[in-house]
């Protein structure tokens, strides 16, 4: 290297310098969705994660709707076009404020919202994305059942033609958004495969009861579907899509979401023990000075930034039409896996300080022991790979 070439300074923040593959409108994005976020998120989180409840829901997602998160990175109808890496910043800082906040976006626009431009009508899309795109209506995604989370395959809700209508009955379970939402995409059984249909919540037969007691992603709603012969015109199926691709594809869209959004509960963690560490007097002096407390710290920002640059890359290869869903899963699993090691080891750093919602960190922890299993448990996405890897099928 040429003595005249001087080095930028180390950056606790970006060690790796990973800013430098951004481009100025992705760095807009993710200034425009953390200030949103430090704003109207991080002031009252612990409060509605303590009550369990999210009673702004609804103005929320307005505002997140005028920011163009919602649907963000599909394009026409309202939204905002953006590319796969600014959508996954997005969920990047939506996660550092909470786990619930990203899943109520991830939920209304990589799964209700990308199901409809994926493999809707015209008019479904035309009727129901501008709307959804603005925050105006909320979405759900009704696919894990009471009895068939992991295997979709074998769900037990129906949907039979009666003369041109449908008619549906079933039960979905810990659908996000669900007891707020203005639609449903419902995936069903039927006598040509599964099926997704188009539900408007005000259907007569349709309820949404609310799921109380929770522990985990307690600043969210969380719901269980009921169709109770809900019957629907013959238009409200999609029609472009039988059987599972139609909500596996969704799937693996909202998966990379989480693939970045984990990465911001860990950060906000992270980010709480090195300011504790260098504030905190122990034996006359911070605990960041003592030699243990940096080893975790080290290790932290190992997983922490190899976590980012993996995101990243997945990001530009779903930009350049490249990603499979099993490098989605291979992301998925590390880095949820090394979020909630990051969690607890910030923790341990707090000490007794860590249970307490004076600090994210508790909270974060918690709601990825949800963030863990939904969308793909560890040992789907462990099955995935291995079959990749071997060419051997053992989900049977």
């Amino acid at each position: 290297m040429s003595a005249s070439v001087k080095l930028p300074p180390f950056d606790p923040a970006d060690p790796l310098g990973i800013d430098d593959l951004l481009e100025p409108e992705d760095l807009a994005v993710r200034a425009t969705v953390r200030q949103w976020a430090a704003d109207r998120v991080l002031p009252h989180v612990a409060e509605w994660y303590e009550k369990g409840e999210l009673p702004q829901i609804r103005e929320l997602a307005r505002e997140l709707g005028a920011i163009g998160a919602l649907g963000m990175s599909l394009t026409g109808y309202g939204c905002a076009g953006a590319s796969a890496v600014q959508y996954g910043l997005a969920c990047l800082e939506l996660e550092a404020a909470d786990s619930g906040i990203r899943s109520l976006v991830s939920v209304q626009g990589s799964l209700a919202m990308y199901a409809i431009h994926r493999f809707g009508s015209e008019e479904q899309k035309q009727t129901w994305l501008p709307r959804m795109a603005s925050g105006e209506v909320i979405g759900c995604f009704g696919l894990t059942e009471p009895d068939h989370g992991s295997d979709p395959a074998s769900l037990r809700t129906y949907a039979k033609k009666d003369g041109s209508d449908w008619v549906l009955g079933g039960r979905k379970m810990w659908i996000t958004n669900g007891s707020v939402s203005g639609v449903a995409v419902v995936w069903a059984q039927t006598d040509e495969g599964i099926r997704g249909f188009v539900v408007p919540t005000d259907s007569a037969g349709f309820s949404a009861p609310e799921i109380k007691h929770k522990l985990s992603l307690r600043a969210s709603v969380t719901s269980e579907l009921v169709l109770d012969d809900v019957r629907l015109p013959a238009d409200a199926v999609l029609p472009e899509v039988v059987g599972l691709k139609g909500p596996l594809s969704c799937l693996s869209h909202a998966r990379y979401g989480i693939v970045w959004g984990a990465m911001g509960a860990a950060r906000s963690c992270f980010e709480a023990a090195v300011d504790y560490a260098k504030t905190r007097e122990q034996f006359g002096r911070p605990i960041g000075g003592f030699q243990l407390t940096q080893a975790k710290l080290a290790d932290m920002a190992l997983e922490l930034h190899k976590g980012i640059l993996l995101a990243h890359h997945l990001g530009r290869r779903m930009d350049a039409g490249r990603l499979r869903p099993e490098q989605v899963s291979f992301g998925k699993l590390n880095n949820v896996r090394e979020a909630i090691d990051i969690c607890r080891t910030s923790r341990t750093i707090l000490g007794a300080n860590g249970i307490s919602l004076e600090y994210p960190v508790m909270r974060h922890a918690t709601n990825l022991e949800s963030v863990l299993t939904y969308e793909g448990t560890v040992e789907m996405h462990q099955l995935v790979l291995g079959k990749a890897l071997t060419g051997l099928d053992a989900f049977r």
